[in-house]
């Protein structure tokens, strides 16, 4: 399976060292032999329609900051220029997302799946921004579109939702969709300030470069537009999300919810209307989870309240949940 990689941070890293440690097992296994083809990053490209070097690529990166010196003659490709120009099957999409215009990780899907190429994407922006009208895309090119690893990281939180769950009908759903935020809020709980938790999460690299994106709830809320789309059926994007960070969530706050039995945590919420804020829940709750943990709850009409969870992020994690989507896709293709 030829694959076009665009973006190279530590998500991308992670997964060319899973298919290079997973090589024989994913064919042995499944009949799948991933071929990188192209890779792409800020700085520049690297391509090689045989395959690239799985370990060299990770290491040029590691030494240049960037694939472009993987060989001799440095590559310009954009992402746009391999997605036209070279021959695969799957584009996977691992720019940083962007939640004003949700470029480039845009351009870069709807090149692919208008080529025909299927896609899976970690990137949340375009989903979070366009997620009804690039569902209708996939569906009118006849290719997959695939994002486990948006919401959850290596949890299966969508695959859990959409088939455990199948046959049931769910209601609602809420839960803590952001691992920083509960990270922060956790803390603060040990008596930390504000200003002094954030600082911690950021010493220990948990924060995005655009700490908004974390402290102002905007993560969360494009994890719950995905949500709200793939599993309740609706059409809806970032604006109609009524978020509110944690900016303002101060030490009073955190005692006054403790003589509550409670804890603030920073809840996604999906009952009737779509809604992200600091909320007092319960410590015998199981949505009530420390540190980077994630957990939601999903409410379905017979079997009641079920939550799941787990690792929120990490490079790896989401790795896994790319070669758990590139794995259907392997399936699809074979049944068809």
């Amino acid at each position: 399976m030829k694959i076009i990689l665009c973006g190279f941070g530590v998500v991308g890293q992670s997964l060319v060292k899973l298919f290079d440690s997973r090589s024989e097992d994913l064919y042995a296994k499944y009949g799948l032999k991933p071929r990188v083809v192209g890779v792409f990053d800020s700085k520049g490209s690297a391509v090689d329609s045989t395959g690239l070097e799985f370990i060299k690529l990770v290491d040029v990166k590691k030494k240049f900051g960037t694939v472009k010196n993987y060989a001799s003659t440095k590559n310009t490709m954009s992402g746009i220029d391999m997605l036209k120009n070279l021959e695969a099957d799957v584009l996977i999409e691992t720019t940083p997302s962007n939640y004003k215009d949700a470029e480039p990780g845009m351009t870069h899907i709807t090149t692919a799946m208008k080529k025909g190429l299927h896609v899976i994407s970690v990137n949340k922006g375009p989903l979070a921004l366009a997620f009804p009208s690039l569902m209708e895309l996939a569906t009118y090119n006849q290719v997959m579109l695939k994002f486990s690893g948006t919401v959850g990281g290596g949890t299966p939180i969508l695959d859990y939702a959409k088939n455990s769950l199948n046959g049931e009908r769910i209601t609602s759903f809420s839960g803590i969709l952001n691992g920083t935020t509960n990270y922060i809020l956790s803390n603060m709980t040990t008596g930390l300030s504000f200003d002094e938790a954030l600082k911690d999460a950021k010493d220990r690299g948990y924060v995005e470069a655009d700490e908004s994106l974390d402290l102002d709830g905007l993560d969360a809320a494009a994890k719950l537009v995905i949500l709200a789309n793939w599993i309740m059926g609706m059409k809806v994007t970032m604006p109609d999300i009524n978020c509110t960070g944690i900016r303002k969530v101060t030490t009073e706050d955190i005692k006054k919810a403790a003589k509550n039995n409670c804890a603030i945590k920073l809840i996604a919420s999906c009952n009737k209307e779509l809604v992200v804020e600091p909320k007092e829940v319960p410590k015998n709750d199981p949505l009530c989870v420390n540190g980077t943990l994630n957990a939601i709850a999903f409410t379905s009409e017979h079997s009641g309240t079920q939550t799941i969870i787990g690792k929120g992020a990490g490079g790896m994690e989401t790795a896994s949940s790319i070669l758990r989507d590139l794995l259907d896709i392997r399936q699809e293709i074979a049944k068809n």
